[in-house]
């Protein structure tokens, strides 16, 4: 199964406990710009990841032409983003999805909040209509077994 979501916390308990054994992912692929250029960043948050499981950090340009993201491997592919911004960017750059799992979005001023964990600005709203708008379904779960209680229209 090919996952793809949006969570400003990337790799983190909810992710490596929850998502990876539901998706029996073998490899977590985070698409952000700042992380792909940071090895102390990147060399913590693979701390959390099962050795099975094999990461990579690239920047988001570079996902669309990433051999793991069309390949067999892509099966076995979790892939995270921080922002629905850069979910968009990667989309408009070619990157196929057809769902778009919004697992968390941390509040802040001038947001709105739609679910327990997931508040969105005006730019959120306008990359998730975007991205449905192109046939891309939204599913607002922070794990597998939560049920789908957001309609975003």
């Amino acid at each position: 199964m090919f996952w793809v979501r949006v969570d400003n916390r990337l790799i983190h308990g909810q992710v490596v406990e929850a998502w990876v054994p539901f998706m029996g992912a073998r490899h977590i692929i985070v698409g952000n710009d700042d992380l792909a250029g940071d090895d102390l960043q990147q060399e913590i948050m693979s701390l959390a990841i099962p050795r099975a499981v094999e990461s990579a950090f690239l920047p988001i340009d570079a996902l669309p032409g990433d051999s793991r993201l069309s390949g067999a491997e892509r099966e076995s592919t979790l892939l995270l983003f921080s922002t629905c911004l850069d979910v968009r960017r990667a989309f408009e750059k070619g990157l196929g999805l057809s769902i778009l799992n919004v697992g968390n979005l941390h509040y802040s001023t001038g947001k709105r909040q739609i679910s327990p964990s997931v508040s969105l600005g005006p730019d959120d709203e306008s990359c998730l209509r975007f991205l449905q708008e192109h046939g891309v379904e939204l599913d607002f779960r922070c794990v597998p077994n939560d049920p789908l209680s957001v309609r975003f229209s």
